[in-house]
């Protein structure tokens, strides 16, 4: 299976709700593309296509570096689990040297696409970077706390990268499994999501600054 050919077939250019400035090639109904997905990559042990949806967490984190370029201008930047790769793009059009990382292949195809159709550049990870440390200095996480597994290997690797001086932003719609100190709020959206994948219209979603594990363990979230 061609990758690219299989995202150019299943979605369209779209501007998510929260972020007119980008658009992305994002499913436009939940339920056609999810069993394309299934059908086509089930044996393979692909994942389900995360990176054809515009998160909550990701448009929040995606809105703020638009508003606040000067938080990511000329700074190395990675999002991680970047799924479609909106966050990069922001931050990229905020002026930072952004790295998007993500271990689907389908996603990496998808952050190219994306960054061509933004005239953006950004540079595409496909390693588990959970644990490695190559000097970002800004670390972007949007909606990545929603199964306890991945939140146990993340946080602890999120809150070391912030002890020795990176700056950790965090955007969650209220997932399971977000932290639940050392969180800086630093900007609230309501973001229009999708009733099939979030049960509701909107999400209310916060941007936070995360932690290192010391300062944590004295601190509470912010609200």
């Amino acid at each position: 299976m061609d990758p690219t050919a299989f995202i150019l077939r299943e979605t369209a250019p779209i501007a998510p709700p929260l972020v007119p400035e980008l658009r992305l090639h994002l499913a436009t109904a939940v339920t056609p593309l999810w069993e394309a997905t299934e059908r086509t990559l089930e044996r393979q042990g692909v994942p389900p296509p995360y990176w054809a949806f515009a998160w909550a967490g990701g448009q929040a984190l995606a809105r703020f570096l638009l508003d606040h370029p000067d938080r990511v201008a000329g700074r190395r930047v990675l999002d991680f689990g970047a799924g479609s790769g909106l966050v990069a793009l922001a931050a990229a059009r905020a002026g930072a040297r952004a790295e998007a990382a993500d271990i689907d292949p389908l996603a990496l195809a998808a952050i190219a696409l994306n960054a061509a159709l933004n005239g953006l550049s950004v540079t595409i990870r496909g390693d588990d970077l959970i644990g490695a440390d190559e000097g970002w200095d800004t670390v972007l996480v949007g909606d990545m706390c929603y199964e306890r597994p991945l939140a146990a290997r993340l946080v602890p690797w999120l809150r070391a990268l912030a002890g020795r001086g990176a700056e950790v932003l965090l955007a969650d719609p209220g997932r399971a499994y977000k932290p639940e100190d050392g969180l800086a709020e630093l900007a609230r959206y309501a973001v229009k999501v999708d009733r099939d994948l979030e049960d509701r219209d909107v999400r209310e979603t916060v941007v936070y600054r995360l932690a290192a594990a010391a300062a944590a363990s004295g601190s509470s979230t912010m609200r």
